[in-house]
């Protein structure tokens, strides 16, 4: 990959609300620093606009200290946030959620005409926004050095789970209302002897353990941006149902063993049931590296972003003196 000015420094902004960074955070981070890009986070703790608005002190110390060239900030209000300052471009990227809730989305449309640059993760999301100029469509990638082949017997022993019975692994928490595990839990009863896994309170390492372990990835979602869960999944090689939400068309393309359902609890598990059956892993790796939603040529693509904004910015201040 192609290094990138060691110079160039990034200040990361997103909120630690869940106690942590988001995961395709911190790895998308983490790739563009092995660049030779420099970077730093700094975490909003709070809720709503007036709870981001009250770390706004807090934020300005860590700029002046860290002297970034480019704020990276992941989803409308920590953009909106990082906006608040004029002095520093500002790239955000929306990740779904902030597009797609009524009471976040005016907030995100504003922060984009502050941005020196938006970055969309689905096709989906930036037709919802509308914009013309100064964006791009870059989904968070999956390094796939992360999701190398386990086999299916030594993932279930090591997992804990039963080596003759079917497994579905579920896209998150029950009791996340977006995941719409209702239709999830109304399709499994329709099979036979089918056991539904909750995504929930696992590390990076057991969940890729599990999707080797599992007979079929399973995602209900009412709404998505780009989920990483299916593009894990698919790296990992395990059939893949979905309903059509987000990219999610896009990304399985017409690999083998993916199957798209419709909200419908008896079509969900019709295609369960193709998955299962299907019976092997899938060419979702290499559907990954196809798309261009592999790390490697993710980072790319914002390296760009980054250098492509950073001299506009120059140029700008240079043509005021």
């Amino acid at each position: 990959m192609k290094k990138v000015p060691s110079q160039i420094s990034v200040l990361i902004v997103c909120s630690k609300n869940s106690g942590k960074v988001a995961p395709f955070i911190t790895e998308q981070a983490d790739a563009i620093q092995a660049t030779g890009i420099k970077v730093e986070y700094f975490c909003v703790e709070g809720k709503g606009w007036r709870g981001y608005l009250s770390n706004r002190a807090k934020m300005m110390r860590k700029i002046a200290e860290f002297q970034p060239d480019i704020i990276h900030a992941h989803y409308g209000l920590s953009g909106l946030l990082a906006n608040t300052q004029r002095r520093i471009p500002v790239v955000t990227t929306y990740h779904g959620s902030d597009i797609n809730e009524p009471m976040v989305y005016p907030y995100s449309k504003q922060n984009m005409y502050l941005s020196a640059h938006n970055i969309f993760v689905s096709k989906k999301n930036l037709k919802k926004a509308g914009l013309k100029r100064k964006y791009s469509l870059i989904p968070c990638g999956v390094n796939l050095s992360s999701f190398e082949a386990i086999d299916k017997t030594i993932a279930r022993e090591k997992s804990g789970l039963d080596p003759n019975r079917k497994y579905v692994l579920f896209s998150g928490s029950f009791d996340n209302k977006v995941k719409n595990s209702e239709l999830a839990i109304a399709a499994i009863k329709l099979l036979n002897d089918v056991t539904l896994l909750e995504l929930k309170g696992y590390t990076r390492e057991e969940v890729t353990r599990l999707m080797y372990a599992a007979d079929a990835c399973l995602m209900t979602s009412h709404t998505e941006g780009s989920p990483q869960f299916i593009k894990e999944a698919m790296a990992c090689g395990c059939p893949v149902v979905s309903v059509e939400v987000g990219d999610v068309a896009e990304v399985t393309g017409d690999v083998d063993g993916c199957y798209l359902a419709s909200y419908k609890a008896d079509d969900v598990a019709a295609k369960l049931q193709l998955a299962m059956n299907f019976g092997k892993r899938t060419e979702g790796r290499k559907r990954i590296i196809d798309v261009g939603m592999d790390a490697e040529t993710v980072t790319r693509k914002i390296t760009e972003v980054y250098k492509t904004v950073i001299t506009n910015r120059r140029k700008s201040l240079f043509g005021r003196r």
